[in-house]
């Protein structure tokens, strides 16, 4: 589906966009300003990008995947770290940058995203300065996904999803896009937490992988329906995660959500993208939850046929 430049940005409303892109290069009281240097730049690959940008496909059904989680993050009190100094993916390469957190999947502007498992939509937020426009969906046992840099959802909170089911349609919103247009290549950033924590959803260091299909993830072909589960979170432990928060503002906002469900989930979000304002991490689940084997490549089969790496392009 064509979606436009302005909305695969997620460059409205403008006044907005400015002063979240300026929280992200000045930093805030209680937010690191993102480092950058020369480094950086090898992150731009405009033989993969310029197609990208009109809405060609470099390497037909292919989900080209331009960012590994880093086994080496940056500590968070340097701030978010484009950098590219101290790197390892998965498979012990550096196909990744310092802060990365999550799995860069190369699509086509307007490509539909589909839901990596069942669960129920928890957030649906737009953050210039930290991935644009995200769709968050909790997939029950402490699993919850993150699609960022979408340019727009197709659900809402509360909303049940199967897998499969269309939540979004994939741009490049945020800051990371406006700053390197058209250099910088459209994706969308896929997250999988598990207990509150950003994780690897790749097999690494003895942990098995969280795909369904293995070592590497597989585009979804539809199937029968299958029973939507819910985190179960401790309210006691939410409220102290709360309670934790050192920013005013951000305690009282989590403070007042009156739905224990979007409550945690927005506590998980804070948690993960204002580490800062944490210096004491409480995860809100009830337990500890085992890594399991349940997520897809969050795109049709009709669209795509398998993942190809960047450096191996």
């Amino acid at each position: 589906m064509r979606v436009g430049l302005l909305e695969a940005m997620g460059l409205r409303p403008v006044g907005l966009r400015l002063r979240q892109a300026l929280v992200a290069l000045r930093g805030e009281e209680d937010v690191p300003p993102s480092r950058f240097d020369r480094s950086s730049l090898a992150l731009l690959r405009p033989r993969l990008s310029l197609p990208m940008w009109v809405g060609r496909a470099p390497v037909p059904r292919r989900v080209i995947i331009t960012n590994l989680y880093n086994h080496r993050q940056t500590p968070i009190e340097e701030g978010w770290s484009v950098r590219r100094h101290q790197l390892r993916d998965f498979r012990g390469r550096t196909l990744t940058y310092d802060s990365h957190n999550g799995t860069d999947f190369c699509i086509p502007l307007g490509t539909t995203i589909l839901a990596a498992a069942p669960g129920v939509v928890v957030r649906v937020v737009s953050e210039f300065n930290r991935g644009g426009l995200k769709v968050f969906v909790d997939h029950g046992r402490g699993l919850m996904t993150s699609t960022a840099h979408l340019a727009r959802s197709l659900v809402d909170v509360g909303q049940e999803v199967q897998r499969g089911e269309p939540i979004a349609l994939s741009g490049y919103s945020g800051l990371d896009g406006a700053a390197t247009f058209p250099w910088g290549v459209p994706h969308i950033h896929f997250n999988t937490w598990l207990n509150a924590e950003p994780v690897d959803p790749f097999p690494h260091d003895g942990a098995p992988s969280l795909w369904r299909t293995g070592a590497l993830p597989m585009p979804i072909v539809g199937g029968e329906a299958e029973p939507v589960e819910r985190s179960v979170y401790d309210p006691d432990r939410l409220e102290r995660g709360i309670a934790a928060c050192v920013t005013a503002r951000s305690r009282a906002r989590l403070a007042a959500i009156a739905d224990l469900q979007i409550r945690a989930a927005e506590l998980i979000a804070e948690l993960n993208y204002y580490p800062t304002r944490f210096p004491e991490r409480v995860s809100p689940y009830a337990t500890v939850h085992p890594r399991e084997a349940r997520l897809d490549l969050p795109v049709s089969a009709d669209d795509f046929d398998g993942v190809v790496f960047a450096d191996a392009l």
